[in-house]
């Protein structure tokens, strides 16, 4: 690993830990090992060191997000939008740390500039094209809860907070479930729901076919058994 990768690690956990503001020069270097000169060959300012750790997460929220924009179907759009933003939030979760530590650096251009054309295009690509106020405001509020997680949360593994962060934006957008199936509609008093979508329906065809037991279909679905034995007629 280089000098300047080192500093950047050891600038970084530190901004996230103390803040930005409260973070020496000199802690810096003691951090990494090296004086304090040694340091200002690399940077010159803590500024520097600030835009170095900021800059790859500005860019990468922008490339996925003009990524998103040319999936062409608008549900595509949307859901290609959120999970790479979320994405984007995870691998640089101490990056945001840092920056909501001290709240006053979000204020800052260029930084703040780029934040709010990212976030404001997010809002744009989640509700899509023609939206209503409805929409709009539905797709701000998803948009403001991908971010929001990482940072409560940032002592999970990425692997077990990204799925629930975009379940999150699912049950407010009603999007397509990931890796296990959709879940049906409730029953009209909350409780179990009365029947399966079609498309569940063929889900839980397939499964009995491959050997699954209606017991286990109905867990899975969250339904009753007489409601899958119905969908198969058995």
């Amino acid at each position: 690993m280089t000098t300047s990768q080192r500093i950047l690690d050891a600038a970084g956990a530190l901004f996230s830990a103390r803040g930005y503001r409260a973070t020496s020069m000199q802690a810096i270097a003691d951090e990494v090992g090296i004086t304090k000169a040694a340091l200002y060959y690399h940077f010159d300012a803590k500024d520097a060191i600030l835009r170095q750790l900021t800059v790859p997460l500005l860019d990468e929220l922008e490339a996925v997000l003009a990524a998103a924009e040319t999936c062409g179907d608008p549900e595509r759009v949307r859901w290609r939008a959120i999970e790479g933003y979320v994405d984007v939030h995870l691998r640089h979760r101490h990056t945001l740390t840092m920056l909501v530590k001290d709240m006053t650096l979000l204020v800052q251009a260029p930084i703040a500039d780029r934040f709010r054309t990212a976030i404001a295009l997010a809002n744009e690509l989640v509700a899509g094209p023609a939206a209503d106020i409805e929409e709009r405001v539905r797709a701000s509020q998803a948009v403001a809860g991908l971010a929001d997680p990482v940072l409560l949360f940032r002592d999970l593994p990425a692997e077990t907070l990204r799925p629930l962060i975009l379940d999150g934006a699912r049950a407010l957008l009603g999007g397509p479930a990931a890796d296990r199936p959709r879940g049906p509609a409730r029953g009209r008093n909350g409780g179990r729901p009365a029947k399966l979508s079609a498309d569940l329906v063929e889900q839980a065809k397939a499964l009995h076919a491959d050997g699954l037991a209606v017991p286990e279909i109905a867990t899975r679905f969250g339904v009753s058994r007489a409601t899958v034995y119905r969908c198969l007629k058995i």
